[in-house]
């Protein structure tokens, strides 16, 4: 049913529990595994320490620190999912609006399912602009299952 799964890793325990469901329907479906994470400037300087306010303007990570960051994300994903017996076909990390990169990553390889997190590491912005994976399930051209 499903041959090519791609899920969106933003480092926070939804999408973790995301990436190992996704690995249990590799699993039973024989399909390719892809991972995405898309590293957001704000959300690194918070698991730096800033606490909100004044602070995070002034430790805002550097582009050096912020890519660091993402490959932490992705190695922990690619380790995830050997625990669950899966391999990483392909990942991506790239700066940019977190459903758009994971959407154009799914295109690009193919991907018949997309996994999300439904709460990630997303701000209170998400309550006006709408939730990632909310945007994921509305634009995606393939089934999406959004996991709590």
């Amino acid at each position: 049913m499903f041959k090519t799964i791609v899920v969106g890793l933003d480092g926070s325990e939804p999408a973790q529990h995301a990436l190992r469901l996704a690995c249990d329907i590799a699993g039973k479906y024989d399909a390719a595994l892809h991972i995405v994470h898309t590293p957001q400037p704000q959300t690194v300087a918070f698991a730096m320490g800033a606490v909100a306010g004044y602070h995070t303007a002034t430790t805002m990570p550097s582009p050096d620190e912020v890519r660091a960051a993402g490959e932490k994300v992705l190695a922990e994903g690619i380790q995830i999912a050997a625990d669950a017996g899966q391999s990483v076909a392909g990942s991506l990390q790239k700066l940019g609006d977190a459903a758009d990169v994971m959407i154009e990553y799914a295109n690009e390889c193919g991907a018949d399912l997309i996994v999300t997190g439904r709460r990630g590491l997303g701000s209170i912005g998400s309550l006006v602009q709408g939730s990632t994976t909310q945007r994921v399930n509305h634009l995606a051209k393939c089934a999406c299952l959004s996991v709590v």
